[in-house]
């Protein structure tokens, strides 16, 4: 491949494994795309998956998801902690190699237009991609939910960019663009107040005073009995994740409770963890060049 492309759309379903099987089966066995990730969330009722591809066949293949979920998932139906607009909720397209945030921006764009003319269901263009200001940030374009998502895009501030100017009945509405590398990121809390987690995610959110590049929510882990602060890292060379992680630290000390964990979804640059290691570790003029694996790859 001489140009790739990224893509991470996440799915409005976490639960019924099979269909996210065949959703992921839209990315199996296609020339050109690689399927590099894909996992399931059953608190968040969400499914994230990770293809790279060359613009073309990339295209395609999302285009196929898209008809799948259409197909597969009706948001009257659907509960979960994290918040969602769409059955396929956001798909955001990533420069990868050879390639510029035009070239993702142009794969957003046409996968919209096909998209919305086979399937009926409105895209909204975000963080690159987007049409005006206030349509940069996806939780300001999703807030309200799918149940709120008709009325709101009655306005037209926030009509559609491709397709119906009111929701697919059962799909709902999609964000799509082009945007840099993201860390999804969430810090297990050792208690099952959720008011705990949303006051630490407050705080470190951008929106709301914290870091510049950090996106955060709290949300409940019923079946493990904990809440975790969820976060999207949008960019980790300005908002590194130990960072992050210490904050999170220092603020659970006021209410007497500890960090149990953390768990990174989808992929992560190797860059990312390096940062943290060397922070932890306590390294001293340490470089990439001394990743065994990154020597490998690159001599």
């Amino acid at each position: 491949m001489e140009k790739i492309i990224e893509c991470v759309p996440n799915f409005s379903e976490g639960r019924d494994l099979g269909k996210v099987e065949k959703i992921v089966d839209c990315f199996r066995g296609k020339k050109g795309v690689r399927l590099l990730d894909y996992s399931s969330d059953q608190d968040h009722n969400r499914s994230v998956i990770t293809v790279i591809g060359e613009p073309d066949e990339l295209v395609e293949a999302v285009v196929s998801s898209i008809g799948r979920a259409v197909e597969l998932i009706d948001l009257n139906k659907h509960e979960g902690q994290h918040p969602r607009m769409g059955a396929v909720d956001v798909i955001p397209f990533i420069p990868i190699k050879g390639t510029t945030v035009k070239d993702a921006d142009e794969c957003a764009r046409r996968t919209a237009v096909i998209a919305a003319e086979k399937f009926g269901v409105p895209f909204i263009l975000y963080e690159n991609s987007a049409s005006a200001p206030n349509r940069v940030n996806l939780a300001d374009i999703r807030k309200g939910g799918f149940e709120a998502m008709a009325e709101k895009m009655s306005d037209e501030k926030w009509k559609s960019d491709f397709g119906p100017r009111t929701i697919h009945p059962t799909a709902g509405v999609t964000a799509i663009g082009a945007r840099m590398p993201l860390i999804a990121y969430n810090i297990k809390l050792g208690t099952d107040d959720l008011s705990i987690a949303n006051d630490i995610a407050r705080k470190i959110r951008y929106k709301n005073g914290g870091f510049r590049y950090c996106k955060a929510m709290g949300v409940e882990l019923k079946e493990r009995g904990i809440v975790e602060v969820s976060i999207n890292l949008t960019d980790y060379t300005k908002t590194a994740i130990y960072r992050v992680m210490e904050s999170v630290r220092m603020e659970c000390t006021r209410y007497g409770v500890s960090v149990l964990g953390s768990e990174i979804v989808g992929l992560v640059p190797m860059k990312a963890l390096v940062d943290s290691a060397e922070f932890y570790l306590g390294l001293e003029n340490f470089s990439m060049e001394q990743v065994l694996e990154n020597r490998i790859w690159t001599d």
